[in-house]
């Protein structure tokens, strides 16, 4: 394989687990009865349009239909992909929902 095989496909290998690490997200929103986009432009608040926010968004199942998503699953999801903000706002609804 050519050195630039290998870097596309390194590249598309992180994009789409970069896609997945934000249905991941979007999905444990919905199933904590919270607004994904609401969520990420606390952490974001200059990324108010995010096209793939918005397709994990259309995505979702309800959360009658979805399996749990743990929340130290979504936050070691979250810092895999060094998302720090975002994990930050998410551990502060945790929080919320413990009080």
């Amino acid at each position: 394989m050519k050195h630039k095989e290998v870097e596309e496909r390194i590249v598309g290998n992180f994009q789409r687990d970069e896609h997945m690490m934000i249905l991941v997200f979007a999905q444990w929103c919905v199933n904590h009865d919270l607004d994904p986009a609401a969520i990420y432009g606390e952490a974001y608040p200059n990324q108010t349009e995010n096209p793939a926010l918005q397709h994990a968004i259309e995505l979702t199942v309800p959360k009658d239909e979805s399996e749990e998503i743990a929340d130290e699953t979504l936050l070691g999801v979250l810092s895999l992909f060094g998302n720090e903000d975002l994990a930050f706002v998410v551990t502060q609804e945790i929080e919320k929902r413990k009080e």
